[in-house]
């Protein structure tokens, strides 16, 4: 990451589970580890006080849960919940978690969230060198610093969501940039796409052939999100 930290904290009320924590933290010079605290409340006075990019943080806690602390929270772009309590899983999505492991930590499991931390952060601060501008009805221009690159639309094989920035895939390169797939899509440009599921558009004339829960363009298949079935009809 070229050098650059993440701010992180760390709540659990359980000492072991703390002091486990912060010891797998420390062992990533990506992370700095602006704050540890034993309780969600102890935490919500000092996080507005510093910006945080990653939380790893317990659920089942007294005063304020983990859960409860986040929604409170949602500024923090990356939230990881550790929980002795798989059941919490479902909830935490709902608030946007970025990962959820199970108690007793182990450091394989740990090493795999901090490469897609890692991963998602880069691909991130690379999203905010581009910026994507229109051409005419038939191009994209991508910035990508202070060149400009220009893209046939024709070329787009899928549109891809990573959470606030979109990543356009070509079959030789991919690129992102910041703006959400639905922004996107109500471009004029990207009206020859069709939105297949949360996460991907495909561009019409890719597509080979699908079934209720694939699309399949060249090598590639792509799921079908269930709200997303119908749009299928329309392709026959």
């Amino acid at each position: 990451m070229s050098g650059t930290q993440l701010s992180c904290i760390i709540i659990d009320d359980d000492e072991i589970d703390r002091l486990t924590t912060q010891a797998y933290a420390k062992k990533y010079p990506f992370l700095n580890v602006a704050g540890v605290f034993s309780s969600a409340t102890q935490a919500l006075t000092s996080v507005d006080q510093i910006p945080i990019d990653v939380m790893l943080s317990d659920i089942d806690m007294p005063d304020l849960n983990g859960l409860e602390f986040r929604r409170k929270m949602m500024k923090i772009p990356v939230c990881i919940f550790i929980s002795a309590y798989p059941d919490y899983a479902a909830d935490s999505f709902e608030v946007e978690a970025f990962d959820f492991m199970v108690k007793p930590l182990k450091k394989e499991r740990f090493d795999h969230c901090m490469a897609r931390v890692q991963n998602y952060f880069d691909i991130k601060r690379k999203a905010h060198l581009f910026e994507y501008s229109l051409g005419n009805s038939n191009t994209v221009f991508i910035k990508d610093g202070h060149e400009q690159i220009k893209l046939n639309l024709h070329d787009i094989m899928y549109l891809e969501a990573l959470r606030d920035y979109t990543r356009i895939v070509t079959s030789g390169k991919k690129y992102s940039v910041l703006s959400s797939i639905g922004n996107l899509l109500t471009e004029n440009a990207f009206q020859s796409f069709v939105r297949i599921h949360r996460s991907y558009a495909v561009q019409r004339h890719y597509i080979e052939r699908f079934t209720s829960q694939e699309v399949f363009l060249q090598n590639i298949s792509l799921p079908v999100g269930r709200s997303y079935k119908d749009v299928l009809v329309n392709l026959k």
